[in-house]
């Protein structure tokens, strides 16, 4: 990323509808692309999308598409909701998603899962390990002590050595909740991706 370009979005950021939808095929296709480097999928049903300046860009642009948000007051809502998610310098932002297709699942899982969002883990070189944390905006308000949300908005916090042995190559990226224990390996395109977030 351009150190000149500031991280977090402004008003100037977001193109009006019409300007957006000139731009919006091929900017769509890049995001998509990108989405696919970005996201990890941690066994049958929860996946992982890590956030940055572009996926959160396409989240507001799209809103204020569907919702037809045209005000500077509507947008302005909207960038001061989702710039949480675009990562600090030595933090990565992701959305995790439960997956669940019917009724049935949705009543058996979302109660055993409570406290997922606390439960990801990466596991670095060296034996290091980095642990998800929930946003403070967020915290309390998605999950209850007996039922989770299907989607929840998680940090994690990388010191310079956590960085390093990263960018060293072989991380995993766990669950390790007591009903759902899961683990995937990075591969070389995610870990280009977030170091890109985690580095200036």
């Amino acid at each position: 990323m351009n150190t000149l370009t500031p991280r977090k979005l402004s008003l100037s950021d977001i193109a009006d509808v019409r300007a957006y939808e000139r731009e919006r095929p091929e900017f769509k296709n890049q995001i998509m692309d990108m989405k696919l480097r970005r996201r990890l999928a941690l066994g049958p049903f929860v996946s992982v999308i890590f956030e940055n300046r572009d996926t959160v860009r396409y989240q507001i642009q799209e809103m204020a598409r569907v919702e037809r948000l045209s005000t500077d007051e509507e947008i302005q809502a909207e960038i001061d909701t989702y710039n949480p998610m675009i990562p600090d310098v030595g933090q990565l932002c992701a959305t995790l998603f439960i997956e669940l297709t019917s009724e049935e699942q949705m009543h058996e899982w979302l109660s055993k899962l409570v406290g997922i969002e606390g439960s990801l883990v990466f596991r670095l070189s060296g034996g290091r390990e980095v642990r998800s944390m929930t946003e403070a905006q967020h915290a309390g308000q998605l999950t209850r002590d007996y039922v989770t949300a299907a989607v929840h908005y998680v940090q994690f916090a990388f010191t310079s050595d956590d960085i390093a042995a990263l960018a060293e190559g072989g991380a995993l990226l766990t669950c390790d909740h007591p009903a759902y224990r899961e683990v995937i390996s990075l591969t070389l395109d995610n870990e280009i991706e977030l170091l890109a977030d985690l580095r200036p």
